[in-house]
C-alpha cells in the first residue's frame, strides 16, 4: 500500500468513526477514488488533510467530509442519471461517477474543464461527460436527472435546474445571501412541487450564470 492509499483510508476510517458520514457506499467511494491527482503537484502531500485546497480560475477542490455529506444526501443507489454543476477539478465528478450510471458536469472555466476531462479519463472515468459552459442553465439535453449536485453557492436555486429535476428526484445546493452565510439546501421534486431542507451552514465558491 502506498503513502497516498494509506491516508486515503486513514481519512476514511476517521469520517467513519466520527459518524460524519453513514453512507457505506459513499464511504467505499471515497476510499477509491485518489485526491491526489486532482490537485495541484506541490500540495499533493496534503491531498487527505480534510481542508480545501484552491485550484487555478480562483476555485476550490472541496474538502472530502463536505463532497462526502452533499453524495450521501443525494441517496444514490447507483442506477441515477446525475448532472454535477461547479466541474473544478473533476474531484467530485469522478466520487459521483462511482455512486451513479450517468454523470454531465459543467465547468464554466475552459482551463479548468479541459484539465478535468484529461484526468478524468486518465483515471478510467472516461464515461463522465464534461461540458464548458454555464451550469446554472444545467443540461437540458440531457435531462431529467435524478440527482444534481451544485458545487458552488447561489443566492437562490437556478430555475432550470428545478426543471430538470426528475420527479422522485433530488438537488443538493448551498444557497446564502453572502459567502459567509449560505446554508446546505436539499431540493426533493415530488409530484406536487418541489420541497426544500434546510441544512448546515457550507461555505463555497460564488455560483455564476445567467
Amino acid at each position: 500500500m502506498s503513502e497516498f492509499e494509506r491516508q486515503r483510508h486513514e481519512l476514511v476510517q476517521h469520517l467513519r468513526e466520527r459518524g460524519d458520514i453513514r453512507s457505506e457506499r459513499v464511504l467505499a467511494a471515497l476510499a477509491r477514488v485518489p485526491r491526489e491527482p486532482f490537485m495541484d503537484p506541490a500540495q499533493a502531500e496534503q491531498a487527505y488533510a480534510n481542508r480545501p485546497f484552491p485550484i487555478p480560475c480562483g476555485q476550490t477542490i472541496s474538502q472530502p467530509w463536505i463532497v462526502a455529506r452533499m453524495l450521501e444526501l443525494l441517496e444514490l443507489s447507483g442506477d441515477e442519471r446525475a448532472l454535477e454543476v461547479g466541474c473544478g477539478s473533476g474531484y467530485a465528478a469522478a466520487l459521483l461517477a462511482e455512486l451513479a450510471r450517468v454523470v454531465v458536469t459543467i465547468e464554466r472555466h475552459a482551463p479548468l474543464a479541459d484539465t478535468a476531462r484529461e484526468r478524468l479519463r486518465g483515471l478510467g472515468f472516461a464515461g463522465v461527460e464534461v461540458r464548458c459552459g454555464d451550469g446554472t442553465l444545467g443540461a437540458a439535453d440531457s435531462a431529467p436527472f435524478d440527482a444534481i449536485l451544485v458545487s458552488a453557492g447561489g443566492t437562490r436555486i437556478p430555475p432550470a435546474l428545478k426543471e430538470q429535476l426528475r420527479i422522485g428526484g433530488r438537488m443538493v445546493i448551498p444557497i446564502g445571501p453572502r459567502t459567509e452565510e449560505q446554508r446546505l439546501m436539499r431540493v426533493m421534486r415530488r409530484a406536487d412541487g418541489w420541497h426544500e431542507e434546510s441544512l448546515e451552514g457550507v461555505r463555497f465558491v460564488p455560483l455564476v450564470g445567467s
